[in-house]
């Protein structure tokens, strides 16, 4: 600590009061052209956007969702993800609207701005030959589209009126959209759809894949057929893959599958790794309808996607339960949690009795010449090779929960954070730096602050819980003394009184 002081103290009477005063500045005058709604915006977008590492395993998060709420239908996947579809273009079309409620904690509103790229928003690669260069975010706020990937294969279709952002199909209309989808994918030989799927470009470092992109669009069709893909509200992934058990699902919403098969002198490579696009928020459904949700992260945390995929779920549990209740009590009487207006477009047609719309899928075509077929192959097998150097096992801890946690005064938060630590502290006998995203929507365009979970109290915990004769009574104060220190620490930080942000954007 004493050495921690004194640097802190060089810091405050030598370079810090003038890097202080130039971000002030410069907060001021982002604040004043209305570029900058945070003085930490631009600095933290960068230290996403400039790595030139895959974002698959290194970036992008992923969600496993619960079963379908209907056990009729749960285990179809067209059915699935035609109710999880449905409700996530509900929530798309209030965004558009503005009309979608604003999150609260403890009665306080949170900001509301990184709902403007859940959907419709797409990252650009940019190659990093020039020194400072980094990816892009695009919002493409006028979309009224989804792109759904089935067999490695692009297909589209519109789901919302262009004028008014109302809804052009019900749940059925989409149903029938997909079911249309995966029969054409379907008709495609497996050694075709292997050497055109292209979703594994956006798996490769950003570099590559700016290079590679640069090269598709030289065709013209490759350059309208990923300008469809970059603008679409989300992509909807139909996966040809029914996970075993919870470790291989969660590993399948992570980064996807990968298998070869090798028929002499043709050898393909096949999996789910090949059917993605993780440039975009992606919402995937199995072969058995099991779900989940991988999303590009940049420009939207945790807190966004939950709200995301907590309302989407929900909407499908309530219009279940609305499907039950309707033969007593008719259809609209619950209440739901995504409430949109439904226009369907079959049944609007213009004075010559033609469709105004036309919501047909419709299937994107690339040109792919030789060299960027190999590159699909490359690409694959550089993400195969970053897959099984990897592991994924899904811990779900059943021994007690949230009710002896805070029965005892304790913080569950807190006391995760202290087991990995401790855990870690049991096996190496080290205390590493270690660290917690706290939520700062609170304030404009907030993302989040760092929170240390080593303290002084941490590391006393650490070595009180291993040292022989230590009674359990001293084990659980000196537990309860670094839970509650923890929990003063994440409240400082939600309150805007965190350091880490504000030293990172000096």
């Amino acid at each position: 600590q004493k050495v921690t002081k004194k640097v802190v103290e060089q810091f405050r009477t030598d370079q810090g009061p003038e890097i202080q005063k130039a971000l002030v500045e410069y907060d001021k005058a982002g604040f004043e052209a209305g570029t900058l709604g945070s003085y930490v915006e631009e600095f933290w977008n960068e230290s996403y956007l400039s790595p030139d590492d895959s974002v698959v395993l290194n970036l992008n998060p992923f969600f496993v969702l619960e079963g379908g709420p209907d056990p009729k239908t749960a285990s179809n996947q067209i059915a699935r993800a035609a109710s999880l579809s449905f409700a996530a273009i509900k929530m798309a079309s209030l965004l558009k609207e503005e009309k979608l409620k604003p999150d609260f904690f403890k009665k306080k509103p949170l900001c509301m701005d990184q709902f403007r790229v859940l959907f419709a928003s797409s990252r650009q690669p940019v190659s990093r030959h020039d020194t400072g260069a980094c990816d892009d975010v695009h919002v493409y706020s006028e979309s009224t589209h989804i792109v759904v990937l089935c067999k490695n294969q692009f297909y589209y279709f519109p789901v919302m009126w262009p004028d008014s952002y109302e809804l052009a199909l019900d749940e059925h209309d989409i149903r029938d959209m997909l079911a249309a989808i995966q029969k054409h994918a379907e008709s495609l030989s497996p050694k075709a759809t292997s050497k055109t799927g292209i979703g594994a470009f956006t798996a490769l470092p950003r570099s590559k894949w700016a290079a590679t992109r640069e090269e598709m669009c030289l065709f013209e069709v490759n350059e309208k057929s990923l300008s469809v893909i970059d603008s679409a509200l989300f992509v909807l992934v139909l996966d040809d893959f029914t996970p075993q058990d919870i470790h291989s699902c969660a590993a399948n919403m992570l980064h996807g599958t990968s298998f070869q098969v090798d028929e002499g002198d043709d050898f393909q490579q096949q999996g789910t790794c090949l059917n993605r696009w993780y440039d975009k928020l992606q919402l995937i459904v199995c072969k058995d309808g099991t779900a989940g949700v991988n999303f590009e992260h940049s420009s939207i945390d945790g807190h966004t996607a939950l709200r995301f995929v907590s309302d989407t779920y929900a909407e499908t549990v309530l219009a279940f339960a609305d499907s039950i209740t309707s033969l007593i009590h008719g259809r609209g009487t619950l209440p739901h949690v995504i409430e949109a207006t439904v226009k369907r477009a079959v049944d609007v047609r213009d004075g010559d009795g033609q469709l105004v719309l036309d919501v047909q899928p419709r299937k994107l075509l690339f040109e792919l010449n030789e060299n960027l077929q190999k590159d699909v192959y490359f690409a694959e097998t550089t993400l195969c090779d970053q897959m099984v150097a990897n592991d994924t096992h899904v811990l779900e801890f059943k021994d007690y929960g949230k009710s002896l946690i805070v029965g005892n005064s304790l913080s569950p938060d807190a006391l995760v954070q202290m087991s990995i630590l401790l855990a870690y502290f049991k096996l190496y006998g080290e205390v590493v730096c270690q660290y917690e995203p706290v939520l700062t929507k609170s304030f404009y365009h907030g993302r989040t602050e760092a929170m240390r979970s080593v303290t002084p109290k941490a590391k006393h915990l650490c070595e009180i819980w291993i040292a022989t004769g230590t009674s359990t009574e001293d084990r659980l104060e000196a537990l309860k003394e670094a839970t509650q220190e923890h929990s003063r620490l994440c409240k400082e930080s939600s309150q805007g009184k965190g350091v880490d942000r504000h030293l990172f954007a000096l």
